[in-house]
């Protein structure tokens, strides 16, 4: 069911809400949290998709604000909604709000008044993000902060400043994209012969940030110094493309050369073919919304692994490998 509410206020949106309750028997018991997206008007509807997609296993609240950005504009200041429940939810609510003109001004005001009650909040921009996540407007609501350097307009600018102004409870999807990829690393490193990784490669496309995180947290784990390559996409698949881990007894390989497809080869051993698909903004969103406490780990690599590695890169002093594995809990979120 959708409910269209044109040149409205949060307080009748509210009242809806409540109405819709009480004559069609949809409740708030059971939203686990608040979902709110931030994006442009226009570009609503993919991220609303991903969000009714993770509130199968995540009943929440969900919230969208889009605004055009042109928030001076007295003239035509006005607030549209509509509200989504059932089937054209997911296992969640859906409020879209539309801010036009100065209503846009105020985006906290905006939710406010919409928020479940006693319920953890989350904000996710699947655009471009603020300039600082945790002092924007809605970011200083949030317990957690979600933004997607791959969606800037220059991915690998955004991310560099995403480690400028981290804070815990900040993450972004380029860390959430490497889960699998840390996962499998992690298992290959967990087998015998239990040897000292005494250099790494690390390669994948220009516009990648998550080739950059992997390469940021295989350094930062493993303590040894980090080659990375990036390939202009044209060239090659896009995102990473692969990781070399040197050791005393040959080398191992991990490559993606076709989509959804890695093949690993392993000193000894046969190649084998692994599934590693490019994760969707659903699995994405899921798995971010499984933890509500700051994702420390995230935090290492992006603030102080990034700074370590363009050190590395910019030829600054190297670090002595000391370690056969990822220390820890490296391999899982």
């Amino acid at each position: 069911m959708i409910i269209d509410l044109p040149d409205t206020t949060t307080s009748q949106i509210s009242k809806t809400l409540v109405k819709i309750r009480e004559e069609g028997g949809a409740v708030a018991l059971g939203r686990v949290l608040t979902l709110i997206i931030s994006t442009k008007l226009g570009e609503e509807e993919e991220a609303i998709e991903a969000a009714n997609d993770a509130s199968r296993e995540h009943p929440m609240r969900v919230i969208v604000v889009s605004t055009s950005g042109d928030s001076h504009n007295h003239s035509n200041a006005r607030l549209d909604a509509q509200i989504r429940v059932g089937g054209d939810a997911g296992a969640s609510e859906v409020i879209v709000v539309r801010a036009y003109g100065d209503t846009a001004s105020d985006k906290e005001g905006l939710v406010t008044g919409l928020l479940l009650p006693d319920a953890p909040v989350v904000v996710w921009w699947p655009g471009d993000g603020p300039h600082n996540a945790s002092q924007s407007a809605l970011g200083r609501i949030a317990q957690r902060r979600i933004t997607d350097a791959a969606a800037a307009s220059n991915p690998l600018a955004a991310l560099h400043h995403i480690a400028k102004t981290y804070a815990p409870g900040d993450t972004d999807f380029s860390w959430t994209r490497l889960t699998l990829w840390r996962a499998q690393l992690a298992a290959v490193l967990d087998q015998p012969p239990y040897e000292t990784i005494t250099a790494v490669e690390v390669h994948g496309a220009a516009d990648s940030p998550s080739t950059v995180l992997l390469a940021a947290w295989l350094q930062e784990q493993l303590q040894v110094d980090v080659k990375l390559e990036m390939t202009n996409p044209s060239t090659g698949s896009s995102g990473i493309q692969g990781v070399r881990l040197h050791r005393a007894s040959g080398i191992i390989e991990l490559e993606r050369t076709i989509p959804n497809i890695a093949t690993l080869k392993q000193p000894g051993q046969p190649t084998h073919d692994i599934s590693l698909p490019r994760r969707s903004l659903r699995d994405c969103l899921a798995e971010e919304l499984r933890r509500l406490d700051p994702d420390f780990l995230f935090g290492e690599v992006i603030r102080d692994g990034v700074a370590q590695l363009e050190r590395a890169e910019a030829g600054g002093a190297g670090t002595t490998a000391k370690a056969a594995k990822p220390k820890g809990k490296a391999a899982t979120k």
